[in-house]
């Protein structure tokens, strides 16, 4: 639906995070985006010179139901705002954010802004007059300033797709945001690697200076690195901790080592985490084979190569057990989701579990957390929520959660998508033998 054109004599900038080059007339450059912007929100071409990161940004953008006059939502506010970022990695290092930069956001009337992995504004900033002219657009603590929310800007789109990134004027989806210029970078936790959120500066046309996205992204490192300070890597004898969603073979932290396993070995895995009680070889047997001629020696042998990899003290037999209690992400979501923190669930969800996994009960598992977090998700009825949700890449045939987008969110593009999947739903029974 959405494509490219490239008028003559346009290129495309040399590095496409940097959002003017030096020389460059701001104005004109205004001028040239905003009849760009017309043109995808009127007909879907991006034309050239939009950069490819602001091209791609705008097609998810529109995906996730956006448009040009949408406006960001407050979900926390108070108390509630106050115990989120009190308890947030990134409150350790505001002093840091505050002594970098600022002075100079103070200086320049510009804002210092941080948020967390799901595009929330934790902390806004800076000069009096600017913050209450950010205010008018909700760009305040506890508003929600993700893509899927708000379109292109430079800490939503900073976490979306992990790479500092500069936001110049019409660049901005959303129209209300397009006198507007930012630049951000996520913050990632030291010791795995996971996005915590976004530092950003936002202000007027000087931003666009590619020694702003420098400056974001050295103070962005300079976080990280204080964080590796505060928070050592955890003791060789922390409870060992799998990652099963959305990958095929889970990764396992053990020792301070991180150990990826084999499908089966994952699978295993899985299962005993599942059971600390233990499992017999039968019950192993048929969780994990739907071939009953699967010998259970073929089963002994996988657990003598598993016990080898894992230490014989970790990996107990008759019936088989592990040692020590093993956490998992899929089981920090199920929590989440049985003290009704919808949100933190959804954020904690990065896929389905082991989903190319054919192991009987594997499949009950993944099939089970998921149908459990999709029917919250439809019964909160957020419309960002459920937009991150059918624009993932397990959520884009999701006719229940499209139906849902639909009913609160019932934009052109949301409302074509469930027209199609609506369309080929009808055909599958049609074709189907009566």
């Amino acid at each position: 639906m959405f494509e490219s054109a490239s008028p003559s004599g346009e290129a495309e900038l040399s590095d496409p995070w940097v959002a003017l080059e030096p020389g460059a007339d701001p104005a004109e450059r205004v001028r040239v985006l905003r009849r760009a912007h017309e043109t995808f929100t009127t007909g879907g071409t991006v034309p050239r010179p939009v950069r490819s990161v602001v091209a791609e940004s705008w097609r998810r953008s529109a995906r996730a139901g956006v448009g040009p006059e949408s406006t960001a939502s407050v979900g926390l506010m108070g108390g509630d705002l106050g115990a989120y970022r009190a308890e947030h990695p990134l409150a350790r290092v505001m002093p840091l954010f505050r002594e970098l930069l600022g002075t100079f956001a103070a200086d320049g009337e510009h804002l210092l802004a941080v948020c967390d992995a799901s595009g929330t504004m934790l902390w806004v900033e800076g000069h009096p007059a600017t913050r209450r002219k950010a205010d008018r657009m909700n760009f305040v603590p506890g508003a929600r300033w993700a893509e899927s929310a708000v379109g292109t800007n430079a800490p939503g789109t900073a976490v979306a797709v992990d790479r500092p990134v500069q936001v110049f004027a019409a660049e901005h989806f959303v129209r209300q945001v397009q006198p507007w210029t930012c630049a951000a970078a996520p913050v990632h936790d030291p010791h795995t690697g996971r996005v915590l959120g976004a530092v950003d500066i936002t202000g007027g046309d000087r931003l666009a200076h590619p020694h702003s996205l420098g400056f974001v992204q050295a103070v962005a490192r300079a976080a990280e690195s204080h964080l590796a300070l505060l928070a050592p890597p955890p003791p060789a004898d922390a409870t060992p901790s799998l990652t099963v969603l959305g990958h095929d073979e889970a990764q396992l932290r053990l020792d301070g080592r991180r150990i990826r396993l084999s499908r089966r070995h994952s699978e295993l895995l899985v299962l005993l985490a599942r059971h600390p009680e233990g499992l017999t070889g039968d019950e192993l047997l048929c969780a994990l084979y739907e071939d009953e001629r699967v010998t259970p020696v073929t089963l002994r042998a996988e657990l003598v190569r598993l016990r080898r990899l894992l230490g014989p003290a970790l990996l107990a037999s008759r019936p088989y057990r592990l040692t020590v209690p093993v956490e998992s992400d899929a089981a920090a979501v199920e929590r989440r989701l049985a003290a009704g923190a919808v949100t933190a669930a959804a954020a904690a969800y990065t896929g389905p579990l082991l989903p190319g996994s054919q192991a009987p009960e594997v499949a009950r598992l993944r099939r089970r957390l998921a149908d459990s977090l999709r029917a919250a998700l439809i019964t909160r009825r957020d419309p960002d929520l459920l937009a991150d949700w059918a624009h993932a890449p397990w959520g884009g045939d999701d006719l229940p959660v499209w139906r849902a987008l639909a009913a609160v969110r019932p934009t052109a593009p949301v409302r074509a998508r469930l027209a199609e999947l609506e369309c080929e739903l009808a055909a599958h029974q049609e074709r189907r033998p009566r």
